[in-house]
């Protein structure tokens, strides 16, 4: 299985060993590779994409267990730099992160996040209520994020008992988590609350960055 490098490095270049480059269609091929830096669509957030040396990787993706990277090129088996795209990285890590804090402040607040989608311009956190669950306005949730942000907690990464991936910011609780984020909460910069609507039970926030 391929070395998730992205799991425990922030590395935007790296040498990699490409296994296999296998024709999808005339213009797509899917490459194994034996490490990789690139983070495959999931868990809300969307894949990365960069380059295997001069050929674009346009999108990641986990297939059967196994990161495939949908190549524009060829690829011969063999050493290739793997670089991905560092804004768009940036960019996702800010958006995840983001999503993570909103679950934070409104789990406080008497609601569970129940589903999440960190896509930059489609955004958003699901929450389901609790009997303790306060009324909140997107100017309430605006504020509390921007103080949670003031605090510019670190990120914790760490492994729970069953083996799973978690990650928080400072002494928050911890959520079990695939994907990247910022490494201080202060490089999200700020979070536009841009809608919140409660239909059916159900509390859902809107939100860029």
């Amino acid at each position: 299985m391929t070395v998730q490098l992205y799991f425990n490095s922030s590395a935007s270049v790296v040498e990699v060993q490409v296994l296999k480059c296998i024709a999808r269609d005339e213009q797509t091929y899917a490459v194994s590779l034996d490490v990789t830096p690139f983070h495959p669509q999931g868990g809300g957030q969307p894949s990365d994409t960069g380059w295997l040396d001069n050929v674009c990787v346009i999108h990641t993706i986990m297939e059967n267990d196994e990161i495939i990277h949908l190549t524009n090129g060829y690829l011969p088996p063999g050493k290739a730099i793997a670089r991905i795209d560092e804004d768009a990285r940036i960019l996702h890590s800010r958006y995840h992160s983001a999503g993570h804090i909103i679950g934070h402040i409104l789990e406080k607040e008497g609601w569970i996040p129940i589903k999440a989608h960190h896509w930059p311009g489609e955004a958003k956190v699901t929450f389901s209520p609790t009997e303790q669950a306060q009324e909140l306005t997107l100017e309430s949730i605006s504020e509390l994020c921007s103080q949670l942000i003031t605090e510019n907690l670190a990120c914790r990464v760490s492994m729970n008992k069953c083996g799973l991936r978690e990650v928080s910011f400072g002494t928050l609780p911890p959520y079990a988590c695939g994907g990247t984020h910022v490494n201080y909460l202060d490089e999200i910069k700020n979070i536009v609350i841009e809608k919140v609507k409660n239909k059916k039970g159900k509390l859902t926030v809107n939100y860029k960055v």
